[in-house]
């Protein structure tokens, strides 16, 4: 009932190549193999950092390269996961998908299995600037430790996908995101918090910090990772098992007790799940 989740503050810089990625990733990945963490979660749009390297034209690339790093990107994770035991939550990764583009979290296993869950909302400068399309359905993934949902970041800020993943047995939410200033950041948190609150399940969140001066859009991050809980007597009094320092490339690391959720979820000060009043409203499954 228990498992150990570690989030990365990934620091994203100027690179010359896909070496120097993996190299950065392995790092995050062999630091959190030795706080012995099971599950570990890196932000949205980490593999912006590709688009840093230069083209034959010694120029960024622009979103539409990134698909390109695809084969590559999964091979590193997949190994990753393999070697080290450990379940990752690969941040997520621009994919083409029947000639759109899908901002799509990836979930890496030991056993070298992948899940994919595309992003569901997408702001306005994902589609006017990068011509992003959203994806279509939800999914949930069944791991040896529980069942997890993966909502990146403007996800989190619709009450009725986290219902979904709530109904159909999510206890963890992992939520990748990449904000460029503190109104987004704090748009996201907010709604995580409500989210743990309303649906009694844990999230743990992450973000992108530092920058890619030669990338448009990926210039500034304002970014945290935190591990959060509902608001109640067994878990911390803010609903904050643990959080990073603003904008510091670090990572956080947390125990998640299912079992806590579990006997709140019975008999909590609130039963917030229980008490949903779908005899007013529509029962999200």
């Amino acid at each position: 009932m228990k498992l150990r989740v570690s989030a990365v503050q990934y620091h994203l810089h100027t690179i010359d190549s896909f070496e120097a990625f993996a190299a950065q990733v392995e790092h995050y990945v062999r630091t959190v193999d030795e706080f012995g963490s099971e599950y570990v979660l890196f932000p949205e749009f980490l593999t912006t950092q590709l688009m840093s390297i230069p083209d034959e034209n010694g120029k960024a690339r622009g979103i539409e390269a990134l698909p390109d790093f695809t084969d590559q990107y999964i091979a590193l994770f997949q190994r990753l996961a393999a070697q080290y035991g450990m379940y990752i939550i690969g941040g997520t990764h621009v994919i083409r998908s029947g000639g759109k583009l899908l901002n799509a979290a990836h979930l890496f296993s030991p056993d070298g299995t992948v899940g994919v869950q595309p992003k569901l909302h997408i702001t306005p400068t994902e589609v006017t600037e990068w011509n992003m399309a959203a994806g279509d359905g939800l999914a949930v993934f069944d791991t040896p430790k529980g069942r997890i949902a993966m909502l990146t970041c403007y996800d989190i800020e619709f009450p009725e996908i986290v219902r979904m993943a709530r109904a159909q047995g999510a206890d963890i939410i992992f939520c990748p995101s990449c904000t460029d200033d503190r109104q987004g950041f704090y748009r996201v948190r907010y709604c995580a918090h409500a989210r743990t609150i309303e649906n009694q399940l844990y999230i743990v969140t992450t973000g992108t910090v530092g920058s890619l001066p030669t990338v448009d859009f990926m210039r500034l991050n304002y970014g945290q990772a935190a591990v959060l809980t509902p608001n109640d007597i067994p878990f911390p009094p803010r609903g904050i098992m643990v959080e990073g320092e603003i904008n510091n490339d670090m990572i956080v690391t947390a125990d998640l007790d299912l079992s806590l959720l579990y006997e709140v979820r019975e008999r909590g000060s609130v039963t917030t799940w229980r008490d949903r009043r779908t005899d007013l409203y529509t029962d999200w499954t």
